[in-house]
């Protein structure tokens, strides 16, 4: 199993639950992973992988180098184009520091032992893949797509950025999409974008959804004044632009919209598609509205990354009160983020998935979500949360405002959302359908 970024997004909690799920259907997983160590921030992936096999490719001495992506082995790129940032969007690459790439990554898959597996794994499509085609070629391979590979093609089609080497990347991921002997994705909206981005026959696409670790999302009794205590006055990790993680902080009297109400949770990263200015806004509107505080907690973030304005930034502008940065934290705090939460919110106008809203169901939480893409297929409208359209400040601030003042129907969708969350998205029930996935592809060769 093979992911050519060290782990901070979605698709390396996606590998490390199907990897510690895939023994009991039968398979014995191997991880080839990026990984970053940096004193007091995450990404190394011997820590976020542990107890699981794991080979990785250090990227610390090159995010010390003066290009990143000229060092040996460089520096993994982005599907995201963020000014300055030591991962330059893979569409800037010229043929040089493409190879380099691939080299760095052949001799890691070498080493993993990669040409005696029975099948190769390769979450998004990467340089990783052309790797996997030198070293291993008799090797089938299964594609992972998770999304933001088909954001960057989208891109380069409608020519929204100026990439100098976007078609030279667009013929590449075409090719390894094509070498692929099945392609999972996480929804039928994926399957249709697939096909006309890379080429393909819808028959090669299996959907099977991210999901959740059922031991570690439940509901569970947590003392919630001392949780938010500890997380935003105690120890903070809150940052802003230009400043370190635990550089926003909060008084314990700050923290009086937290006594008997609701609380409301966003989880993510800070880009552009996840609309998390959208959310400060709306919140802002609908707290006018309140029948009792209900504070907002932006949970995420990882620090020194961001695109368009900071959640920071657009709490000062919009005056908002009662919103509070949590700052990043690691995958196995979040239960108790959720259970000390009552609603999750994920405004993204462009989530391939939504693995927060099924981790935020499993726990008992209706969800707040956008009516498009993964989010609509997960959320069931008036049953298990609330659906609002694309950028709609208005629709997301009225179920802001419903979700926080009918306690009764918010219980009830949580209740719900449980029982769904429990029935389609468990991860040993996934595993299962992924080991189907492999057999097939061994059986294809």
């Amino acid at each position: 199993m093979g992911l050519l970024f060290f782990p901070r997004g979605g698709s390396s909690h996606v590998a490390q639950n199907l990897a510690a799920a895939l023994p009991g259907a039968g398979w014995r997983p191997t991880i080839l992973s990026g990984s970053l160590s940096l004193p007091g921030r995450p990404g190394d992936a011997c820590v976020f992988y542990r107890g699981l096999d794991i080979h990785t490719v250090d990227f610390t001495p090159a995010l010390a180098a003066p290009d990143p992506l000229s060092f040996d082995p460089p520096f993994h790129p982005s599907y995201e184009d963020r000014e300055g940032a030591p991962d330059a969007v893979f569409a800037r690459l010229d043929e040089a520091a493409y190879e380099r790439q691939v080299d760095a990554w052949a001799r890691a898959l070498a080493d993993a032992g990669a040409a005696e597996a029975d099948v190769l794994h390769l979450h998004h499509l990467t340089p990783l893949n052309e790797a996997a085609a030198r070293v291993a070629p008799n090797v089938p391979v299964v594609g992972h797509l998770h999304g933001t590979e088909l954001l960057m093609l989208e891109a380069i089609e409608l020519g929204d950025a100026e990439w100098p080497y976007g078609e030279e990347w667009e013929t590449r991921m075409r090719r390894w999409a094509k070498r692929c002997g099945r392609l999972i994705v996480l929804s039928d909206n994926q399957v249709h974008r697939a096909e006309g981005l890379l080429g393909i026959d819808a028959e090669r696409c299996v959907q099977v959804s991210n999901g959740f670790d059922p031991e570690l999302f439940q509901p569970l009794p947590v003392d919630r004044a001392g949780h938010w205590r500890r997380h935003l006055v105690d120890v903070p990790q809150g940052w802003r632009p230009g400043e370190e993680a635990g550089s926003v902080g909060y008084r314990a009297e700050d923290l009086k919209a937290f006594a008997g109400g609701p609380t409301l949770l966003y989880v993510g990263r800070f880009t552009a598609v996840k609309r998390v200015g959208l959310l400060i806004e709306a919140y802002a509107r609908a707290r006018l509205e309140f029948d009792h505080p209900a504070p907002l907690v932006i949970v995420g973030g990882y620090p020194g990354e961001w695109e368009r304005e900071h959640p920071a930034d657009t709490i000062e502008r919009t005056g908002a009160e009662d919103v509070f940065l949590a700052g990043w934290h690691g995958h196995d705090e979040l239960p108790g983020f959720l259970n000390a939460s009552d609603v999750v919110v994920l405004p993204s106008v462009r989530e391939q998935f939504g693995q927060v809203l099924v981790e935020g169901m499993a726990c008992g939480l209706p969800a707040i979500a956008v009516d498009a893409h993964g989010p609509a297929e997960i959320v069931d409208h008036g049953e298990t949360g609330w659906l609002v359209e694309p950028d709609d400040l208005e629709g997301l601030t009225a179920a802001l405002v419903e979700a926080v003042n009918r306690p009764d129907e918010r219980r009830r969708r949580g209740e719900n959302a449980r029982a769904v969350a429990l029935e389609r998205y468990s991860w040993p029930a996934l595993a299962e359908e992924v080991a189907a996935v492999y057999e097939a592809a061994r059986a294809a060769e």
